[in-house]
């Protein structure tokens, strides 16, 4: 797969697509409902591009089917599941988002809150650079009839989410950017962005779509991720006595010691030095698990050459590749607001969370989602060892959902286009 040949129209992009904007550590995301006049006001965005660099602020735009439909886009081009939302019957099986995490209960974006329209995604250097951004886009927004529905505030936690482990680490390169990677992780730009082909040689969502309104644009599925932090140490203080024994425990469901380092690579203590270490796979060095547990976290969301129909082969990543996704998550205080852009929710987002995260079956296991943020309670988790191998019952829920959104991310264009 060479980049050379590929042009991503890098100034028509919004700029969420190629950094996550780690060097605007503030950061905050508003949920705005739309009235009449909210045409001119997404017009008038000024938001970031991919092409960009920024060193201050950072501003990009994303839509509900909401909020295209009151801006009058036709939705015969956007797939299903965007244009019914997160929260029908189906979908809400489909994700796990049942019991305690159902719509129902949500703090935005469920059936009896406020419809949100459009989500403006704001990132500052410092909080009071925030602030500042924050109140000049208040103002536009409420001089153009729109309303605030919800905010979500983040909290710098210096790369690490709640639970104390480095987060963000495993992203996919994108074919056409200036980032090169290994073959098995660079992914074809159409998988993240419509307008160019995916990992089947395709134009998701079909080529006059993806020319037309749909063009360098890209999905962004939005998850507030509340995180029992205290549950989370409790059960692992009842699991062991031990503090040491009780780390290992979390980074064997999690797939990664607390600094990020990989068990794949570093199976028996946390090695800091292997923090940022991406480019290994599982089949030939971990068939069984025994350094990395087939059910953890981890290798549930990306299980790289693992896959059937033939693990450790090139088939196996090129399925792989097929079910990849940006993430652009923060953290606040008391969880994740989970953020990733796709081309195509179905294949990507849902997928991975229904057939991967969420499988009590997944990889051959019995009873056995994802330890760590499956919304199964009473669930169990396998260790692989020899001669013994452990099995930790009774996982409590850890993660629940608060509020969730499917918004499409619009390419720099069709933005000066919508409401005119």
């Amino acid at each position: 797969m060479g980049t050379a040949a590929l042009n991503l129209d890098l100034d028509g992009i919004q700029g969420l697509v190629s950094r996550g904007y780690r060097e605007q550590p503030s950061a905050c995301f508003v949920l705005l409902g739309m009235g009449d006049e909210a045409g001119r006001w997404v017009r008038d965005v000024e938001v970031t591009s991919a092409a960009a660099r920024p060193t201050g602020d950072a501003v990009n735009l994303a839509l509900t089917a909401t909020g295209l439909a009151k801006l009058g886009a036709p939705l015969g081009g956007f797939p299903a599941e965007f244009v019914q939302g997160m929260v029908t019957p189906h979908r809400s099986r489909l994700l796990g988002d049942e019991g305690d995490g159902a719509p129902a209960g949500w703090a935005w974006g469920g059936p009896s809150t406020p419809t949100v329209d459009a989500g403006l995604l704001l990132y500052a250097r410092d909080d009071a650079s925030l602030a500042a951004l924050y109140e000049a886009h208040r103002r536009r927004w409420t001089e153009h009839g729109l309303v605030e529905v919800g905010k979500l505030d983040t909290t710098d936690l210096d790369g690490f989410e709640p639970f104390g482990f480095r987060d963000g680490v495993s992203q996919p390169v994108i074919e056409g950017l200036s980032k090169t990677g290994p073959a098995w992780n660079t992914v074809r730009a159409g998988e993240f962005v419509l307008g160019y082909p995916n990992e089947y040689g395709l134009y998701t969502g079909g080529k006059a779509f993806s020319h037309g309104v749909g063009r360098n644009g890209s999905y962004l599925v939005i998850r507030q991720l509340a995180q029992d932090v205290a549950g989370f140490r409790r059960f692992l203080e009842q699991a062991t006595s031990d503090p040491a024994e009780q780390t290992r425990l979390a980074a064997k469901m999690v797939g990664r010691w607390p600094s990020g380092a990989p068990l794949a690579l570093s199976p028996n203590e946390d090695d800091p030095a292997l923090a940022d270490a991406n480019d290994f796979g599982y089949f030939d060095e971990d068939p069984y698990g025994f350094k990395c547990p087939i059910g953890a976290h981890v290798r549930r969301a990306n299980p790289r050459d693992s896959l059937d129909p033939q693990p450790g082969s090139a088939s196996s990543i090129a399925v792989g590749k097929r079910h990849r996704l940006l993430r652009r998550g923060r953290e606040y205080e008391h969880g994740l607001h989970f953020l990733c852009l796709n081309a195509n929710i179905s294949r990507q987002f849902e997928f991975i969370q229904h057939t991967w995260i969420n499988n009590p079956h997944f990889a051959g296991l019995h009873d056995e989602p994802d330890p760590l943020v499956s919304p199964s309670a009473g669930a169990a988790f396998r260790i692989p060892a020899e001669p013994v191998r452990r099995r930790v019952t009774g996982l409590p829920r850890f993660v629940t959902v608060r509020g969730g959104g499917y918004f499409f991310l619009p390419g720099v264009r069709a933005l000066r286009s919508f409401g005119a």
